[in-house]
């Protein structure tokens, strides 16, 4: 967990106050079944959620990747996503469970991932948020692979305690928060022989421009640089939600070539990976989060 300044004792309180009602959540979800509660939340996010600013934005940026579809089918898409980031809020609180049942996963990987896999050899997963990307890594921890995660720590520290709880089943190299000490950790981890896993879709002002569906857009270098430098391949993952609370994975690797020129690598792994990434999201489009700021 990063440092964090003493909150003031009003600050301290609504944290507090804020930990107490997420945990009376998580506890009364989970009295529910994973598949009504997540049904229920789909139900619920794609009723409501279309009210949200956020779904004008969606629109915006299927309109930039999708010019030649009717305003109907972006709605359905949108509405598609609303609903299946609805099921991503409920599922958090059941990751255990979902993860001791190996019937509602498929797995997918091709010849050098499972190479990967099999020998359990160091490696950065790299994902993109589509379907239940929480899941993503469940085929390498089913083989009883450790592996290091980052995430974006939330201010209130003791609900970030619990949802960072709720990931342990998935990260036990340890979860490390966003800070200027992470990368030089997951580094360690790779140079170890370790495997660590990261988001790559999110925008980042000062990252790499890629071509994404056509149009200039701003990508996070991290993963690129890190596999780079650890001179580790990069595995590709998504998350394919079949029927409700039934998966697919899959996993295509990819390998990482180094030249003299650092800055151009890094720029043709980005898009490498965003290549991928476009491919996926064309398959699912109602299953990847639109809402980024991905080209504005």
């Amino acid at each position: 967990m990063t440092d964090r300044a003493q909150p003031s004792p009003l600050k301290a309180l609504q944290y507090r106050i804020e930990a107490g009602l997420l945990s009376s959540i998580i506890f009364l979800f989970r009295l529910i079944p994973v598949d009504i509660a997540s049904s229920f939340m789909g139900f619920c996010w794609r009723t409501f959620a279309p009210f949200n600013s956020r779904h004008k934005r969606a629109i915006a940026h299927l309109k930039k990747a999708y010019p030649d579809k009717s305003d109907a089918d972006l709605q359905a898409i949108v509405r598609g996503m609303w609903e299946n980031l609805g099921r991503v809020s409920a599922e958090t609180f059941y990751i255990d469970k979902l993860l001791k049942d190996g019937r509602r996963f498929e797995a997918i990987a091709d010849e050098g991932t499972q190479k990967i896999l099999d020998e359990k050899l160091p490696c950065l997963f790299v994902s993109l948020h589509s379907g239940n990307w929480e899941l993503t890594v469940q085929p390498a921890v089913r083989m009883g692979i450790t592996i290091a995660g980052v995430y974006q720590a939330l201010k209130n520290p003791s609900a970030e305690k619990i949802l960072k709880d709720t990931r342990l089943h998935l990260y036990k190299g340890g979860l490390h928060s966003k800070s200027a000490k992470t990368p030089r950790l997951l580094r360690n981890a790779l140079d170890e022989g370790g495997v660590v896993a990261m988001m790559g879709d999110l925008r980042e002002r000062r990252g790499v421009e890629v071509n994404f569906f056509g149009q200039p857009a701003f990508a996070t270098p991290a993963p690129a640089s890190l596999a780079r430098a650890a001179d580790v391949p990069i595995v590709v993952g998504r998350v394919i939600r079949k029927n409700g609370t039934q998966f697919t994975i899959q996993g295509r690797m990819l390998n990482v070539t180094k030249t003299d020129d650092r800055k151009a690598d890094i720029a043709r792994i980005t898009q490498d990976i965003h290549d991928v990434f476009e491919e996926w999201v064309r398959e699912h489009p109602d299953q990847w989060m639109w809402i980024h700021r991905k080209w504005d």
